[in-house]
């Protein structure tokens, strides 16, 4: 019997997945664990893993297009196993799908120009319909970096009523006959742009420096990131608790580590461990709100908020609480390297029951967290820093570090959130018998 590759459901609220490159063609061999095919969820791009040896067979969804989460979308038959055509026939079974180019999902593929447009991401459709055109989809610029059919019909509509004007002061502005065409075709004033060549003149290369991005251009990351702060800050009654804590002894603690040869230790690893140690002290932080019933998680799953260039991902240390620190060290480093690379796998992001947002190293004092559902809380981290503060009578100066707890007062309220907060900011003062 063939396994079937399904399109992962990585979160709670996530309905669909949208089918962003498979990485291996139908006919291929795969090993169990391999993966098959990228795919872009709610907040992350992220590699689904062959579920079992075999052949890939039966491919249903086409790159650009959106499926629900547990539909198959391929099919892996074991080596001499009878599999039908990779590609369904128009007019055959099909996955229904939720995506505008749905038309052409049964369309044959095109053939790879041989230049820089085989490279260039973009819809079956967009290059079905830049072929009949006779358009090289490589000249196509797009906000996303993904060409689609509105980009390539405004393409041809554009070459047949000529480029977009360029202002009378451009057209006076000296420079080569090349600049003078890159600009126009990219509508930008050469007025503007401060030219290399003799007399200040604008040659070909000082054009592309000056291209702006189309401010409405966000990514689908980006975008279903907006969307899900969106819902979380307008449905998820918020309130924040802030607790100053003395962390010299933590600073000693990791200055020590570093001197004993130990592995690569951040202020973000010890925070993991005694988060996780202050959610196993008071467990009702470690819960989730969800069509009006309270879920409290037997697991403590922590995530951290790591920064991309087009959005936000939270990778998953999962029973974090069972780690050791070197674990937790290698794990994150692992994670956060991935993440930024864009080569999560599913599990990687799934399961998350308390986050952690560090914001310290960009010198940030304090900050109010989003909480990130369905989760209930989330620790907001600012730096260290010196300040003066009474020690035993007197001013003193010591390196402080302000923790914000955001938490959902649907699922947690004031005492419970305090407590914890309180359990923690005690394990950061006095670290060194749990780290031990």
């Amino acid at each position: 019997m063939p396994v079937a590759v399904i399109m992962p459901a990585l979160e709670l609220a996530q309905e669909t997945g949208k089918v962003l490159r498979w990485l291996k063609k139908p006919g291929d061999t795969v090993a169990k664990g391999e993966p098959v095919v990228e795919i872009e969820t709610d907040k992350v791009t992220v590699e689904v893993e062959a579920p079992a040896a075999g052949v890939l067979r039966e491919i249903t969804a086409h790159e650009g297009d959106v499926i629900p989460v547990g539909r198959a979308i391929a099919q892996i038959f074991a080596a001499g196993e009878a599999g039908a055509p990779a590609v369904p026939a128009p007019g055959g079974s099909a996955p229904v799908v939720v995506s505008p180019l749905k038309a052409a999902s049964a369309a044959p593929s095109i053939s790879a120009a041989p230049s820089v447009a085989s490279h260039v991401k973009a819809s079956p459709l967009a290059r079905k319909l830049a072929e009949q055109h006779g358009v090289d989809i490589a000249l196509i610029k797009t906000a996303s970096g993904r060409v689609e059919k509105a980009d390539v019909l405004a393409y041809v509509e554009t070459q047949k009523t000529g480029p977009p004007p360029v202002s009378t002061a451009a057209r006076l502005a000296p420079a080569s006959p090349k600049a003078r065409r890159l600009a126009a075709e990219r509508g930008v004033d050469l007025h503007v742009v401060r030219g290399s060549g003799p007399g200040g003149a604008v040659l070909a290369g000082d054009v592309p420096a000056q291209r702006v991005a189309p401010a409405a251009g966000v990514s689908n990351v980006w975008r279903v990131m907006a969307e899900r702060m969106t819902q979380s800050w307008t449905t998820a009654p918020h309130f924040y608790l802030v607790r100053e804590v003395n962390a010299s002894r933590l600073m000693t603690w990791r200055e020590r580590a570093g001197k004993q040869g130990a592995a690569r230790i951040t202020y973000t690893d010890l925070l993991v461990r005694l988060v996780a140690a202050a959610i196993r002290q008071h467990p009702r932080v470690n819960v989730s709100w969800k069509d009006g019933t309270l879920a409290r998680h037997a697991d403590v799953n922590i995530g951290l908020a790591v920064a991309l260039e087009d959005g936000l991902v939270v990778p998953v240390l999962h029973r974090a609480d069972t780690l050791t620190l070197a674990d937790i060290a290698t794990r994150r480093e692992d994670l956060v390297a991935r993440a930024q690379a864009g080569k999560l796998r599913p599990a990687d992001i799934q399961g998350g029951t308390f986050t952690i947002s560090n914001l310290g190293m960009y010198g940030v004092d304090a900050f109010n967290a989003i909480v990130n559902p369905p989760q209930a809380a989330i620790l907001a981290v600012g730096r260290i820093a010196d300040r003066v503060v009474p020690v035993n009578g007197r001013a003193a100066v010591q390196p402080m570090m302000v923790l914000t707890l955001s938490c959902d007062h649907r699922a947690v309220d004031g005492a419970r959130g305090a407590q914890f907060l309180g359990a923690l900011a005690d394990l950061v003062e006095e670290p060194l018998a749990l780290l031990a």
